[in-house]
């Protein structure tokens, strides 16, 4: 039976809404970290203005794929098929109802399909608050772990892998907590992803692929995927590309342990990636000059990252979850990193139209006319392009010799580590400005789409890592005069005070993290990782000029003329 929608729209609560923020949080020790299962409702009531279904800009996610043999089409069949099943399995890491079951019981197409690109009940975008009734806030450990854990009795409980990135915690008929690798709970999905592989592999004409394919299958069933990053990173000339399994930990916001399934299909777009094949080298140097203290930096990036641009032609997963990545920096295993670095895919369609329907729109709202000409894709490229680069700079493990800086910030760290990449991306296009290898623009061109992306990220609100690294940034900014608001709204980058305030903040940041500072991260982010009334104000400008937040993807075989 379908649940009727019927809407809610207070004037006031659709702005609101939009930037509701977790200020007031529970107490991080003490509290549930997953409220109840709602009961069924037979009616379900629309929780936010009908208008905020439509935040989401439609894209038709393609890519030229003739110069590809009809081998390669088949491959790209089973990759995409394979791609669907890690989206099913993200849809149980993220929701405990059945997707399949949920989706159908909502009438309205425009609540479905909204529903459809959140994963659920709940708008990634506005902090992860439910957007239908029947639905208590998202739980910030997702399904990771039992819906009665608090973190306290995490804290004390002893088991193995506890803090694993494969594995999803439960309780036994005792009450007692207990890992499960996903090889297990998910076993008969991943069997199934794994054959596909395996056939793929077999129409794979490039050997490092063939190679990254048969091991990445066997990964899936044996929850160790070491081997099959390794393979990843040694991989140079495949035109089609694979990332696939359980990847990023931004899902799991109560700890940042464990990894959520997400793939990405890409074509390398090989014109591209010959243009910016040169800057991974310059890693060491920008490694040595970055403006803190030298034990801060005492750690050596691989010599072996690479960075190259793609189309990507099938998101599933948390790659699809709510707002779209546009770039992606693997892998993230420190033994890896640290061994061969990583490397950095550039997702120039995605990012083309990203520029496109919301950069740009944005520059025209709140920046200055007479810097408006300084919003360049060239510049958005570069500016997302370094910040995947720089993840690979700073530092992985804690100057107190304890272990990871991921495992000493926990839940903060990504957000931290986001915040990171960002400053140092902007502090590595102005030390290669000048050298005089980067030749493209000036830095007015980098500093001001800076500035403007910032209105764009910030708008992914409170439970994103990436929403909350710029909001730490803008409020900072504010602080350092990087900026000024003129009498009529609109922002003014003031060009010496900014690089003097990207310096300040990335000392910050590294320290943080050399530092394992988890309560001086935490100070940091309940301080400055909010969106203040002022910009609040600005941005709800953005939405009365139907600016989309985002984009959302038309995708798939059909779309891309194969064969199933």
């Amino acid at each position: 039976m379908k649940k009727t929608i019927t809407t809610y729209s207070p004037i006031a609560a659709a702005v609101a809404g939009l930037f509701m923020l977790t200020a007031c949080s529970k107490s991080a020790d003490t509290t549930p970290t997953q409220t109840a299962k709602p009961e069924t409702a037979s009616e379900q009531t629309l929780l936010v203005d009908e208008s905020r279904l439509s935040i989401y800009h439609g894209v038709d996610l393609t890519s030229d794929l003739s110069h590809l043999s009809d081998n390669q089409h088949k491959m790209l069949s089973l990759l995409i098929d394979a791609s669907k099943i890690m989206d099913d399995l993200f849809w149980k890491q993220a929701f405990f109802e059945d997707k399949d079951a949920f989706l159908s019981s909502i009438s309205d197409e425009k609540v479905r399909h909204f529903a459809a690109i959140n994963y659920g009940p709940w708008d990634r975008l506005n902090g992860d608050t439910p957007f239908l009734s029947g639905y208590e806030d998202k739980a910030l450990g997702a399904e990771f772990y039992p819906h009665d854990m608090e973190k306290e009795e995490f804290a004390t409980a002893d088991f193995g892998d506890k803090q694993g990135l494969y594995s999803m915690v439960k309780r036994d008929e005792a009450g007692n907590l207990y890992s499960v690798p996903y090889s297990e709970a998910f076993k008969s999905e991943l069997m199934k992803a794994s054959d596909l592989l395996k056939k793929a592999s077999e129409l794979a004409e490039d050997e490092s692929f063939k190679q990254y394919l048969q091991l990445r299958s066997e990964a899936l069933l044996s929850n160790d995927y070491l081997a099959s990053d390794m393979a990843w990173m040694d991989m140079k000339t495949n035109p089609v590309e694979l990332v696939i399994g359980p990847i990023e930990s931004y899902e799991d916001q109560l700890f940042g342990y464990r990894a959520a399934f997400e793939a990405y299909v890409l074509i390398k777009d090989l014109a591209w990636s010959e243009k910016l094949a040169k800057y991974a080298a310059f890693l060491p140097e920008l490694q040595q000059g970055l403006p803190v203290a030298e034990a801060y930096k005492a750690e050596m990036p691989g010599s072996d990252a690479d960075l190259n641009a793609y189309d990507v032609i099938y998101y599933a997963g948390h790659s699809n979850a709510g707002s779209k990545t546009i770039a992606i920096n693997l892998p993230n295993d420190e033994r890896v990193q640290l061994e061969k670095g990583t490397r950095r895919l550039q997702l120039k369609n995605a990012m083309r139209a990203k520029f496109d329907t919301i950069l740009v729109p944005i520059a025209d709202t709140l920046i200055v006319p007479e810097q408006r000409e300084h919003i360049t894709f060239d510049a958005f490229f570069a500016n997302t392009m370094f910040h995947e680069v720089a993840h690979g700079l700073g530092i992985k493990n804690t100057l107190d010799g304890s272990g990871t800086v991921r495992g000493a910030l926990k839940e903060h760290a990504s957000a931290l580590e986001e915040g990171k990449a960002d400053i140092l991306g902007l502090y590595m296009v102005q030390s290669l400005l000048e050298k005089g290898e980067i030749t493209e623009g000036t830095l007015e061109d980098y500093y001001v789409t800076f500035m403007a992306g910032i209105f764009r990220s910030v708008r992914f609100g409170a439970s994103s890592a990436h929403g909350k690294a710029n909001m730490i940034r803008f409020n900072f900014f504010a602080q350092q005069g990087a900026f000024e608001k003129t009498e009529d709204g609109m922002y003014r980058v003031n060009m010496e005070k900014m690089g003097a305030a990207v310096e300040a903040l990335s000392e910050l940041i590294l320290t943080l993290q050399g530092d394992g500072d988890y309560d001086g991260v935490a100070k940091l982010v309940e301080t400055m990782g909010v969106i203040k009334p002022d910009l609040a104000s600005d941005l709800a400008r953005l939405e009365a000029a139907s600016i989309p937040v985002d984009i959302h993807f038309n995708q798939g075989k059909k779309v891309l003329g194969l064969a199933n």
